[in-house]
């Protein structure tokens, strides 16, 4: 298996436009963050986990030659605006682009992208076939079978996943005990951290090192990561052993 970050950054992304900080100002390309989402890859299968704002420019900078389908966490802007850019796959695969949330989020996708889903699309109109699904069953993807984990946005229901010792979770505040038992030996563990105050509906860093703890995985990684964290240089410096920053870019195998 092979995951790669498209995108490490929270909804704004970062920089931030207008933004003077040290971090929206770093020279360090790790300190430039695309909206949140994942490539996984195994046996010549790849499933992008949510399609942002800048799911094509993801695509492209990750050489993305066919996508066998997209796992929607839920509907903020920043994990599904991209989704009229599945259609060079579309021309490319000539089939529909499989699109996988739970039905209230598939719901919001209609209605947002109304002129895909007419009866009569214009010529050249994204193709996008919905897959309902559950937090409570498994399902399968060409052959990859994934475990949703529901975790809460605050009060917003989202999907995590998992795939065999491999979870990610994004835009986490809090997670239930039976939701919590899914991803229990978990090896490698993907999890939001913004920055470091108090925020109502995302952990800050001492909550995600504190979630951390608690599942112990063998290797951590954070995400969906605020301007406010510091730079990525200075924070990585300051993380125990088994705990590191995600970067855009950043590519794991095993």
């Amino acid at each position: 298996m092979k995951i790669t970050f498209l995108g490490t950054g929270t909804s704004q992304g970062v920089p931030v436009i207008g933004c003077g900080c040290e971090v929206c100002t770093s020279a360090d390309p790790r300190d430039n963050r695309l909206r949140t989402s994942i490539l996984l890859s195994q046996g010549g299968v790849n499933i992008a986990v949510d399609a942002g704002p800048d799911f094509r420019q993801q695509m492209l900078r990750a050489g993305v030659k066919h996508l066998e389908a997209i796992l929607l966490t839920h509907e903020h802007n920043d994990h599904i605006m991209g989704l009229d850019d599945v259609r060079p796959f579309n021309f490319l695969q000539e089939q529909d682009m499989p699109l996988y949330g739970t039905p209230e989020v598939l719901a919001e996708v209609r209605h947002r992208f109304a002129y895909i889903f007419e009866e009569n699309p214009y010529p050249g109109a994204p193709m996008i076939a919905l897959r309902p699904i559950s937090k409570t069953q498994k399902f399968t993807v060409a052959g990859i079978e994934i475990q949703p984990v529901e975790v809460m946005h605050g009060d917003w229901p989202v999907l995590g996943f998992r795939v065999a010792d491999f979870t990610y979770i994004t835009d986490m505040k809090s997670i239930s005990e039976v939701e919590l038992a899914k991803i229990s030996g978990t090896k490698v563990l993907v999890i939001n951290a913004l920055h470091h105050q108090e925020h109502a509906s995302h952990l800050n860093l001492r909550e995600a090192l504190d979630f951390i703890e608690t599942v112990r995985p063998e290797q951590a990684y954070l995400t969906h990561i605020g301007h406010r964290m510091g730079r990525h240089g200075e924070v990585a410096a300051q993380l125990s052993q088994g705990v590191a920053l995600a970067h855009d870019g950043l590519v794991l195998g095993y």
